[in-house]
């Protein structure tokens, strides 16, 4: 799927949500964990509930790898199952890689040819070396680590070098966007800082932006529409607990049906406003 292809998608569903699959087996309803899998049993409830309210899915691999051989088939099971209902959607691997040489590119093979994800987030200290074994395979995104919403964000991503007054997320920015076409990457900016988003535009302005945060986190939709927001929309606001866990009862899938809703929406009528449905 290239930039043109998720817009049109984005443009179809009139929306940019990314609904995380963060699965945590702690907070799985009673009554699924009587199942084989109660993992996918969750998942496939969630994405029979919202996969046409949204337009991605992100599985957090930290919560499947904790489990386990039975976790990566959970894993390998949602996947083919979000497949096998909608070829009209994008799934991403928050696994934050960050390794070089053959390392990554296993790591390119697991994702891309193995479990069929279109995208990965990539953590990219190491620099080139990290993402270009993921750049060999076409239709794929690496999805690489800009600006986080984390409180000691600030220990690296805002040191400043005081020669060119670029803080570090900048020259992340500034070098990355350089290695590849805007159909092959696009970056992680936290919601909570949405007030950024304008500095980061300035730097990539036709990239698309994966951003966590909105909801649970407290990162407002309205601010990251209002300051990310391009003429291809050029973002994927992501919800996790604020979705998939609106309900631990029985009625789970029906009340994170209406949380996607309710954010669908809110994102349908600022795709409105910029003029782009």
């Amino acid at each position: 799927m290239n930039r043109k292809q998720l817009f049109n998608l984005i443009q179809k569903k009139k929306s940019f949500l990314c609904v995380g699959l963060d699965t945590d087996i702690n907070k799985i309803p009673e009554h699924l964990l009587k199942t084989e899998d109660p993992v996918f049993e969750f998942n496939k409830g969630i994405v029979d509930a919202t996969h046409e309210l949204c337009v991605a899915y992100k599985p957090n691999l930290a919560f499947y790898e904790s489990l386990g051989t039975s976790g990566w088939k959970s894993l390998q099971k949602t996947v083919e199952y979000i497949r096998s209902v909608t070829d009209e959607i994008f799934i991403i691997a928050d696994a934050k890689r960050g390794d070089i040489g053959n390392t990554s590119a296993m790591y390119a093979k697991t994702f891309f040819k193995t479990m069929d994800f279109d995208a990965v987030t990539l953590a990219p200290y190491m620099g080139l070396d990290t993402v270009s074994p993921f750049l060999n395979y076409e239709g794929k995104w690496s999805v690489i680590l800009a600006l986080t919403s984390n409180k000691s964000a600030a220990d690296f991503q805002y040191i400043e070098d005081k020669s060119t007054g670029k803080k570090l997320f900048e020259t992340v920015l500034e070098t990355s966007k350089k290695w590849a076409s805007t159909d092959q990457v696009m970056y992680v900016v936290g919601a909570t800082k949405a007030e950024a988003l304008t500095d980061i535009r300035k730097i990539v302005p036709d990239h698309f932006l994966l951003v966590p945060g909105v909801g649970a986190q407290g990162g407002s939709l309205e601010e990251v529409a209002k300051y990310g927001m391009n003429d291809h929309c050029g973002l994927l606001v992501n919800s996790s607990r604020g979705i998939i866990f609106a309900s631990s009862g029985e009625d789970f899938k029906e009340q994170a049906k209406a949380k996607a809703e309710e954010m669908q929406r809110g994102m349908a009528q600022f795709l409105k406003t910029a003029g782009l449905i």
